[in-house]
């Protein structure tokens, strides 16, 4: 084979090599969203067993809980940001960095929403006759 030909297998070579670590890319995202979602889920089992330790909660234990599920979402944030910044500066992908950094805009105001959902889970057990705490666990559910 001429060196045009074996100029032409070297590119094919380092096409696949790009082409195979953008996939890696695009996989490992995926598993950080399952991450996310699993955190989401301990979270949420945590709140559950916070609010059946009342009217004296354990509040120690759930904070450790909110404490440990912070360091996982920072975690992940950490890395979806590299992520981002990698598909705009490796792979000249910006529509797909600025759709993860929307994507992260809105995991932000979901957990802000889990939080406030929380609290208004909370007051609405302190307070049972109080039907404004009711009405905001419904109206925060649905958002």
């Amino acid at each position: 084979p001429g060196p045009e030909l074996h100029r032409i297998r070297n590119l094919q070579i380092v096409w696949q090599l790009v082409d195979n670590d953008f996939r890696q890319l695009i996989q490992r995202f995926y598993e950080l969203q399952t991450e996310r979602v699993e955190a989401y889920r301990l979270f949420d089992e945590g709140h559950h067993a916070y609010l059946k330790s009342g009217p004296h909660y354990d509040f120690i234990q759930y904070r450790q809980l909110v404490h440990e599920i912070t360091k996982a979402f920072n975690g992940i944030n950490k890395e979806l940001i590299q992520m981002k910044d990698r598909l705009r500066e490796v792979y000249d992908r910006s529509d797909l960095s600025e759709h993860l950094e929307k994507m992260q805009e809105m995991e932000k105001e979901k957990l802000e929403l889990t939080a406030r959902l929380q609290i208004a889970k909370q007051n609405s057990q302190d307070h049972p006759n109080q039907e404004d705490y009711k009405e905001e666990v419904q109206i925060l559910k649905h958002k």
